[in-house]
């Protein structure tokens, strides 16, 4: 429950600095090549590939949003998507400040980001609606940030149609295999599977 509740109003600080903490970790043990490295994520998951792209641009060769949110403070407005618990979980656990939320919120730092991204969002989707992807869209085009988009617009909060998710997976295995550089054939390759446990860092 401790570690849990280290989590509220965290999102693009000490939550993200874990990711941070567990990139270095993986490169500091041989796991993952330094200039190698992907950030892949889905709704929260994607917001973390954004923030990641932002905050820490230097550990990554590309990123993969998938229906993550960009602005925190689009989170906060009434949705038909929240309900009465989301609606207490967005206040307590991702704030209402709306300068706080501002600076948590990727889609103000796009300037930042150096590699190819991959975006991906339902047009149906209740949780992160479509304004998200249109926001983030329009400061990658005044960047010039280079970027890949896979929109669906019958799909919502993830992909559910399974030829959508055939499509999507097929984009990805494109992006990853132009952008990350897999094996001669151009293919992401994956090494044999090991568990490792990763020793917990001190809490900051």
């Amino acid at each position: 429950m401790k570690f849990q509740y280290a989590g509220r109003r965290q999102w693009g600080r000490a939550m993200q600095d874990d990711l941070t903490d567990a990139v270095n970790w993986a490169v500091q043990q041989g796991f993952a090549p330094k200039d190698r490295v992907a950030i892949y994520g889905a709704s929260y998951g994607g917001y973390a590939v954004l923030a990641g792209l932002v905050f820490t641009p230097e550990l990554y060769r590309c990123g993969i949003n998938y229906v993550g949110a960009v602005d925190l403070r689009f989170l906060v407005r009434p949705s038909r998507g929240h309900g009465r618990w989301g609606e207490l979980y967005v206040k307590n656990w991702i704030g209402e400040d709306a300068a706080d939320l501002r600076a948590r919120s990727p889609v103000e730092y796009v300037e930042r980001i150096r590699v190819p991204t991959m975006h991906a969002y339902g047009e149906n989707d209740p949780r992160v609606d479509i304004d998200h992807w249109n926001e983030l869209q329009s400061e990658l085009r005044k960047y010039h940030k280079p970027y890949t988009y896979f929109r669906k617009k019958e799909e919502g909060h993830g992909f559910r149609i399974e030829s959508d998710r055939f499509d999507f997976y097929r984009a990805v295995e494109k992006f990853l295999a132009e952008n990350l550089v897999g094996g001669p054939d151009g293919r992401v390759t994956i090494g044999p599977l090991k568990v490792e446990q990763m020793p917990a860092l001190e809490s900051r």
